[in-house]
């Protein structure tokens, strides 16, 4: 007997309903999740294949019963899901954009093998029309500015909030930072009480010699069982990624 996980809508929904199923129907790929069936009768249920290992968030940051990631293993969650993002964004015709790129929406199987999941914001962009401007949807902290602050959509937002996921899984903390009122951690002027990993890391990477800086953000559960020149390179990968420019951003290829 196969297991499958269930994902059920209410009637509102069928925006987002119509919208997954129609990027499930059309792109297969090892490291994207899998669609088997839906249903329509009573409420909106789209039927996957089941991820046996939960979501990478989980894995960071639910430390329940659970081993820690090696590092290894981080890379390998690392390349998966950046094979998922590079088949959507160069091997489908028209392109998508996922728009919710997070650790909660990267799945991992009995091998700890990466899948990309939750389809619902995906949109539609036909290759080579460039950035379009649309309504805001999606996570903050994982936002790039430049869709944040005007809507501008484009594939390079996927590459933002990938360059967010390799900093979760250097560091295993929240995308945003939030703080008590007796924290020590010096608070800026306008006394906010919440930052965002990227800039976090950004003071750390712009340090002249970063790599001393860069052991204190890695996932203290790791002890010392990591390459910190593989943390440094990965480092300099995330910031590539939110660059503030998108233009300067990789593709995930």
């Amino acid at each position: 007997m196969q297991k499958v996980a269930i994902k059920k809508m209410n009637m509102q929904a069928s925006k987002v309903f119509l919208a997954e199923l129609k990027v499930l129907t059309n792109v297969h790929h090892l490291n994207l999740v899998r669609l088997i069936g839906y249903a329509v009768e009573g409420s909106l249920s789209i039927v996957y294949e089941f991820i046996e290992n939960g979501n990478l968030s989980q894995h960071l940051r639910d430390f329940s019963g659970r081993e820690p990631l090696s590092w290894s293993s981080r890379m390998k969650i690392a390349l998966d899901s950046a094979r998922g993002l590079e088949y959507i964004h160069e091997h489908t015709n028209p392109a998508y954009i996922h728009r919710d790129i997070k650790s909660a929406n990267i799945l991992l199987d009995g091998n700890l093998r990466a899948k990309v999941a939750d389809f619902g914001l995906t949109k539609l962009v036909e290759v080579g029309t460039g950035s379009l401007r649309t309504q805001l949807v999606g996570t903050f902290g994982y936002m790039s500015p430049e869709y944040s602050e005007c809507g501008v959509l484009s594939t390079k937002i996927d590459v933002y909030a990938f360059g967010v996921v390799l900093y979760e899984l250097i560091s295993a903390r929240e995308a945003v930072i939030e703080y008590s009122e007796d924290s020590t951690i010096a608070f800026d002027e306008d006394s906010t009480r919440a930052i965002a990993l990227v800039a976090m890391f950004e003071e750390v990477m712009n340090q002249p010699n970063p790599s001393t800086d860069l052991q204190k953000m890695v996932d203290p559960r790791l002890g010392e069982d990591y390459p910190i020149t593989s943390v440094c390179k990965i480092a300099q990968l995330a910031k590539a990624c939110t660059l503030k420019n998108p233009v300067l951003r990789p593709s995930m290829r």
